[in-house]
């Protein structure tokens, strides 16, 4: 699909399925709140640092990292929790369509620079995942939730999610996270809140996908149009 036939079907996409302006962000402490940071890691965010990282900086990349940071800095201010989940894929195990990415124990896997303090932070919890949906990789060997637990412990009612890969990561978290509540599985949580300046998608090129043995294409407009009307 050309630039052209890639903007008109931005535009259907917007008329068919409008969705809602984003209002203002107001954090009061009234209700717990839990932060959930997805996949804000250098194989997704910085320049060069792998198959599904960006060529050049990214405007969208960098302003998602960003409000991110803000975010961290609040939260970690007033001790609220903080959730941080890291793309981490062992090398043996291949994440069809995508190509290899943010190897376990390399620096792909590692939060962004501007984020790694959060790694020593007493009210922040890392979760290393070796999927999309970090709902499931949350899940250990016995059976319990990583997440789950965190939501409990901390008695959280509302939680906000920021990061990568809005299309993908983020949203098959939160659709995890709003089926788990709504079975009552995640009492006492109320609210999942996605805080859109806080998130982003990352750009794969038909032609540069072309280059990368099992690749599929990702124009981060288009993406970024599709998660806009989800």
């Amino acid at each position: 699909m050309g630039t052209v036939g890639q903007e008109a079907a931005i535009d259907l996409l917007k008329s068919e399925i409008p969705a809602e302006e984003d209002e203002p962000l107001l954090l009061t402490g009234d209700v717990n709140t839990g932060l959930v940071l997805v996949d804000i890691v250098n194989g997704f965010c910085t320049v060069g640092a792998g198959n599904l990282a960006p060529v050049t900086p990214n405007r969208q990349i960098s302003a998602m990292v960003d409000e991110s940071v803000k975010l961290a800095k609040v939260f970690c201010e007033k001790k609220w929790p903080i959730y941080a989940l890291r793309d981490s894929h062992h090398p043996d195990v291949p994440e069809p369509p995508n190509p290899p990415h943010c190897i376990a124990g390399t620096d792909e896997s590692e939060l962004v620079p501007a984020l790694q303090w959060l790694e020593n932070e007493p009210n922040v919890t890392v979760r290393c995942k070796d999927c999309i949906d970090g709902f499931l990789g949350s899940i250990e060997k016995d059976g319990s939730n990583v997440f789950v637990n965190w939501v409990k412990a901390n008695e959280i009612k509302i939680i906000l999610v920021v990061g990568i890969c809005t299309d993908i990561c983020v949203l098959d978290f939160v659709c995890s996270v709003l089926s788990a509540r709504n079975r009552g599985f995640l009492s006492p949580l109320k609210d999942v809140i996605v805080y859109s300046p806080g998130c982003a998608t990352y750009d794969l090129p038909v032609q540069i996908a072309r280059n990368i043995k099992g690749a599929l294409p990702h124009p981060q407009d288009t993406a970024t149009a599709i998660a806009d009307t989800a």
